[in-house]
């Protein structure tokens, strides 16, 4: 598995390095076969240090953990338990992913957006109803099942995905409502 660790300025040095490529090694060969790379990113919130880990798989999925602590080694060790608890959760649903995919994931690309904010009161009327684009970039969307879908978002922590469902080609999104529940758009079934 090939690592990426660095921080945001912060001096990360070789001990570290070696703990955090010991532990996360652990943590991925007891719940994933085959992990491809992971990334971990150390920085400071005023005078916390946090970290921030991500793990691709070789199937596509994407694990991602945060946490802060005072120390930086107490930040990674809760980075690296919120990844252990993510995958045990997981694990049987991450076997059969393996099992039942011979094929990783694939995945399409899409633009992405960052629109501006509305600057001024709240009640005020916008001198144009076109939003102003801030920020363009490739987005990468996954051909999954809605329950990898739904494993993908959870793994990530994101409160929602857009995916392409395997089962008709359409564009789908998966989100996690107020209540807890996750919810599943399918323009396809509307008429």
């Amino acid at each position: 598995m090939r690592y990426q660790i660095s921080g945001k300025q912060i001096d990360v040095g070789d001990a570290l390095q070696t703990h955090v490529k010991t532990e996360l090694g652990e943590v991925m060969t007891k719940y994933s076969q085959r992990p491809t790379d992971a990334t971990v990113v150390f920085s400071r919130d005023a005078h916390e240090f946090v970290c921030e880990a991500t793990v691709h798989l070789s199937t596509g999925l994407t694990a991602q953990a945060k946490a802060s602590a005072t120390e930086i080694y107490a930040a990674f060790d809760g980075c690296r338990e919120k990844m252990d608890k993510q995958l045990r959760r997981y694990k049987r649903r991450l076997k059969d992913h393996h099992r039942a995919r011979a094929q990783p994931v694939e995945f399409g690309g899409a633009q992405s957006y960052i629109l501006a904010a509305s600057e001024g009161p709240e009640d005020a009327e916008p001198d144009t109803l076109q939003p102003m684009i801030i920020a363009e970039m490739e987005t990468r969307i996954p051909s999954v099942s809605v329950g990898e879908a739904v494993m993908q978002m959870e793994l990530s922590g994101s409160q929602m995905l857009v995916f392409r469902n395997e089962g008709h080609g359409g564009v789908n999104v998966v989100y996690r409502r107020e209540d807890g529940n996750i919810g599943w758009i399918d323009p396809r079934n509307s008429k």
